[in-house]
């Protein structure tokens, strides 16, 4: 591609690299000059434009980006229009936003006009929310670049797994002068956090802070069960976890790399999952618990190795009621 000024009379078919005004009109970047567009350029006393002029082998902008993009498209994710060589992909539905980071890279590593930006990998999104955009950057590339970019991908490098929800239990514990307040707000959050994941909160039961009544209520009838302790869980003997050892499931993470969550536990019993919540399940406000509840919703592993892979980015927003909790008292 060859790119530069050039006279009016030699411009036509070529693709116009600044906006002109021309009397009432704007002649855009990006159009393709014709013959009467170069009769309205000289009658508005303009003998050079800058432009850029294809050679052969080379696609435009537009034709490159789309290529690209339809590598890309995945089930749950559909393409934009196609407008200044650039094509955006968008998620159908609410669900996790996965992005194979190699891959991305090294479409980015091949040629600096050949682009794609992404949301982070394990990203939150919901229906019609911007997952990744392709841009080509000059106004056309040589063809082996696109080919290259083609070559370098594939159909998971961009995925999305939607929320496919369930159904969920609850167990709140309470301990002698608990607030029944506290009780309340803990359910409601809950609710509004798992509801938002297309979880359906089937039961709710309060029980005394105590290893058999929590046992006593463990059972395999739904998709997901939670528990939310009165008393933070300070060691997998601790109330919560030693009930689901005692009811005859067994405890597989203990505390995760993500504050706030830091104290959350998981465990399961015939198969089917539990979730020990920290006390920060009771605030609306973005912490671990949602990353991992996110996760089972979607139906992604959610194993140790997924969990200590948190801590990049672990470190979230403090929450009002927390005020600066990892700061010593002076």
């Amino acid at each position: 591609m060859k790119f530069g000024p050039c006279p009016v009379g030699d411009a036509q078919g070529a693709i116009l690299a600044h906006s002109v005004k021309l009397g009432g009109r704007v002649l855009k970047k990006g159009t393709c000059i014709s013959a009467r567009d170069i009769i309205d350029l000289r009658a508005e006393g303009h003998d050079r434009v800058t432009v850029a002029a294809l050679g052969q082998g080379d696609i435009g902008e537009d034709s490159a980006a789309l290529r690209i993009a339809r590598i890309l498209q995945a089930p749950g994710l559909r393409l934009g229009p196609v407008f200044t060589g650039r094509v955006n992909l968008i998620a159908e539905k609410s669900g996790v936003f996965r992005v194979n980071t190699a891959l991305v890279n090294a479409l980015n590593d091949i040629d600096e006009g050949l682009t794609l930006a992404t949301l982070p990998d394990y990203q939150r999104v919901k229906a019609d929310q911007l997952v990744a955009t392709v841009k080509i950057i000059p106004y056309g590339l040589p063809e082996q670049i696109v080919n290259a970019g083609e070559a370098v991908l594939s159909a998971d490098a961009l995925t999305l797994s939607p929320f496919l929800g369930g159904i969920a239990r609850l167990i709140l514990t309470e301990t002698p002068g608990f607030k029944p307040s506290l009780l309340k707000k803990g359910e409601t959050i809950v609710r509004n956090r798992i509801e938002a994941l297309g979880y359906r909160l089937d039961d709710v039961q309060t029980v005394p802070h105590d290893v058999d009544q929590v046992a006593e209520k463990l059972n395999n009838s739904s998709d997901l069960t939670l528990i939310l302790g009165a008393s933070a869980t300070s060691d997998r003997a601790d109330i919560a976890p030693a009930a689901v050892v005692q009811a005859g499931g067994e405890i597989t993470r203990f505390g995760m790399p993500v504050d706030p969550g830091n104290l959350l536990f998981l465990g399961h019993l015939n198969g089917r999952p539990i979730v020990g919540l920290p006390g920060c399940a009771r605030s609306p406000a973005l912490n671990g618990v949602d990353w991992v509840l996110e996760r089972f919703s979607a139906k992604l592993p959610i194993e140790n190795k997924d969990i200590s892979a948190m801590g990049v980015g672990g470190l979230l927003k403090e929450m009002a009621g927390r005020p600066q909790p990892r700061r010593p008292k002076s």
